[in-house]
């Protein structure tokens, strides 16, 4: 598998484009070249990565939000027309998708918390399958579902996983990976009625975001030398690259297949322990088996609770954190020869320059 030292294609995390005003952008919706692209959950850690990559190839889009609204240097984004949907309620899904040419389906709601599985699981299905739906019946060109390893499941004895796994009930399965499963079934539902479209199964996204939610909280855990490590591997894969990846996808021919998307497979301690090193932190140092783990997550929960914080470990996590899973990422080379990933060492430090930057640039 190749690699390259930074993200390709000059991918800009921090400047937005020239400034295009909210009155402009709506207007410029249906661009000369007639194509109008429409990005769920835009506001979210992996769709404001989109945006900006998308508004920076000159793009007209139209970016959908919920609940989190865009900040300042989401709105001044050239081409971008926001607008605030629930996927929910279906009327506003035909409004969202009116005069679309292609679409991102990138909104989910991802949790580990065992109060939030039902609500989760309605919302990444049924959103799903409005949108799903709308695109058949406005005849969108192209559809791109994003979601996660987690949906190819994980079984007893698996050794390594390709996309051509089929799900099967297991221990160590997530309910957020069944929740994006069921909605992966919706998706090759439309693909079998007409819908061209591809699906991407990322592993655990590292990048900069809020460092108090998601993959990128782990940096701010690691800072502040959290000190148990598990034996756990998963996949892991640059934010840059997974854009990179689902933009050369939705602009090539090839429809009806789902990619994993992975810079490589490595242990919780391996990625940890890079993360200290960039930061300059002390890295863990005691493993946490079973009975540990256990009672971790207990007590995380419990702390959760008593300070109204984000657990950092709940049953779910706990569990997976010990699974040692294997995933092949070998299908993209293949259908995108010229395609090449990250190293992690480099998506780490970036990571950790631009946190330690904002934690010095908080305490003036």
């Amino acid at each position: 598998m190749a690699f390259s030292d930074s993200p390709p294609d000059n991918f800009d995390f921090t400047t937005p484009p020239a400034h295009v005003g909210p009155e402009a952008t709506r207007e410029r919706s249906g661009s000369a070249s007639g194509e109008l692209t429409l990005v769920t959950g835009a506001s979210g850690f992996l769709g404001r990565h989109l945006i900006k990559y998308l508004s920076q190839q000159g793009k007209t889009i139209r970016a959908l939000y919920n609940n989190t609204p865009p900040d300042d240097a989401l709105k001044n984004l050239a081409g971008v027309e926001w607008l605030q949907c629930d996927l929910l309620d279906i009327f506003q899904v035909e409004d969202a998708l009116a005069d679309v040419t292609h679409v991102y389906h990138c909104a989910a709601i991802v949790s580990f918390d065992a109060s939030h599985r039902d609500r989760m699981i309605h919302f990444n299905v049924e959103s799903t399958t409005n949108v799903v739906n709308e695109a058949l019946v406005r005849g969108v060109k192209k559809l791109l579902f994003v979601s996660s390893v987690a949906a190819l499941g994980r079984a007893e004895n698996q050794k390594e996983i390709t996309e051509e796994e089929q799900w099967e009930e297991s221990k160590y399965n997530s309910r957020y990976g069944f929740s994006k499963q069921l909605a992966e079934m919706e998706v090759w539902r439309g693909f079998a009625e007409g819908l061209d479209g591809v699906v991407v199964n990322p592993g655990i996204i590292l990048g900069e975001g809020n460092w108090n939610e998601g993959s990128a909280r782990l940096m701010k855990v690691v800072y502040k030398e959290f000190p148990f490590y598990t034996s756990g591997i998963n996949a892991w894969v640059d934010v840059a690259d997974v854009i990179r990846a689902m933009v050369q996808l939705m602009d090539s021919n090839i429809s009806g297949e789902r990619f994993i998307l992975s810079a490589g497979n490595y242990s919780y301690r391996e990625i940890f322990t890079r993360m200290a090193e960039a930061l300059g932190k002390k890295p863990p140092h005691i493993r946490a088996g079973g009975l540990l783990t256990s009672l971790v997550w207990r007590w995380s929960i419990f702390r959760s609770r008593l300070f109204g914080e984000t657990a950092t470990i709940t049953r779910e996590t706990a569990r997976s954190s010990q699974r040692q899973a294997f995933y092949n990422a070998g299908k993209l080379p293949r259908f995108l020869p010229r395609f090449t990933y990250s190293s992690i060492d480099s998506t780490v430090r970036r990571m950790a320059a631009v946190f330690k930057s904002e934690m010095e640039t908080n305490k003036e």
